[in-house]
């Protein structure tokens, strides 16, 4: 954990447990357990005033999992979601609907990759605003100047009469900041938030990035970082959690994972990542795509594209030791200090 993560948790000495504890979490295509899983045994540990990064390629099963624990499946999905989602102790599948409406919002609370998802296209900017402002009993002065300063503390510019505009008056940028002001008005405990920053210049993604950090730093908020960019996962990040084909095969301390990755899907992913200070002939990919949901290959998933798989890799799924800081989905992992191409 970072610092300021470790000081949160050392000022509130009666939290023994996780704010979030995800345990043999999965998702499948319907209620029978045979049916093709979108995630599966899932076991994700989140503590106050932490920050956990969820990474992989699309289609791994990142978003599927932050849209379970809130809830937010369609039918069908919802309908073979099983596990425990255990939140402050409280078991989020097994909540009544009304129930879950108390605590999204309030306590745990998501910003979506498509603003739009979030935003209806009908109401001002203002109206969204004041909807969430609304509920909270505990603020003070006016719902307008409320509003104001919500938009003020995503940087959006003239945001007295940003709030009369309807959504499509407004930049990509600007709709996902005032998406991010939505999520964060009633203060949760709790922020999912996946791929944040896709929509922002860089200028403003690292303004709303030090925006998160600094209300964490002051409420303790933890928070589920969905994300394809390694940049932001090494500044905003305590731990990181490696996703592919619906499972886990990776995760750690964020450090210990940048600078000793265990799997090779990990070092692949990161070997990806161009740098500044070398310019490759030729970017280094990983060959292949990820299979889709009804065509997971037998035994360990990875093993058509991995360059050291062996027999054993194409008959059998290796464990994931779950409680372990360094843990590892892989018969034969890495064991070496990671070389930066």
């Amino acid at each position: 954990m970072t610092e300021n993560a470790t000081q949160t948790l050392n000022a509130q000495p009666l939290l023994s447990q996780p704010l979030l504890s995800m345990r043999d979490v999965s998702v499948r295509l319907g209620r029978e357990p045979g049916s093709p899983a979108l995630i599966e045994h899932i076991d994700l540990s989140i503590w106050p005033g932490e920050t956990v990064g969820l990474v992989g390629e699309s289609g791994s099963g990142k978003t599927t999992l932050g849209m379970s624990l809130m809830r937010l499946l369609p039918g069908l999905l919802d309908k073979g979601l099983t596990g425990e989602v255990l939140y402050d102790g409280r078991d989020l599948l097994r909540m009544r609907k009304s129930e879950l409406t108390q605590v999204r919002g309030a306590e745990i609370s998501m910003i979506l990759q498509d603003p739009m998802a979030s935003l209806n296209p009908v109401f001002t900017v203002g109206d969204q605003l004041r909807e969430g402002l609304r509920l909270n009993a505990t603020a003070t002065g006016s719902l307008q100047d409320r509003a104001v300063a919500a938009l003020e503390s995503v940087r959006i510019p003239s945001p007295r009469a940003r709030l009369d505009n309807h959504p499509h008056q407004m930049s990509g940028g600007m709709r996902q900041r005032v998406v991010g002001a939505i999520a964060l008005t009633r203060g949760p405990r709790l922020l999912v938030a996946d791929e944040p920053t896709t929509s922002l210049d860089v200028t403003i993604q690292y303004q709303f990035l030090d925006l998160l950090k600094e209300l964490q730093n002051q409420t303790g908020m933890a928070m589920l970082f969905i994300t394809h960019d390694f940049g932001v996962v090494a500044r905003m990040c305590d731990r990181v959690v490696v996703m592919y084909a619906g499972q886990i095969v990776e995760q750690g301390r964020v450090r210990d994972i940048f600078r000793r990755p265990r799997h090779w899907y990990t070092s692949a992913l990161l070997d990806s990542v161009p740098t500044v200070d070398h310019a490759p002939d030729r970017l280094p990919t990983i060959p292949g795509s990820p299979p889709s949901v009804t065509a997971r290959p037998q035994g360990y998933r990875f093993h058509p594209r991995c360059a050291n798989a062996q027999a054993r890799c194409r008959v059998a799924m290796p464990p994931l030791d779950a409680g372990a800081d360094h843990a590892v989905r892989c018969w034969f992992p890495l064991d070496k200090e990671r070389v930066a191409a």
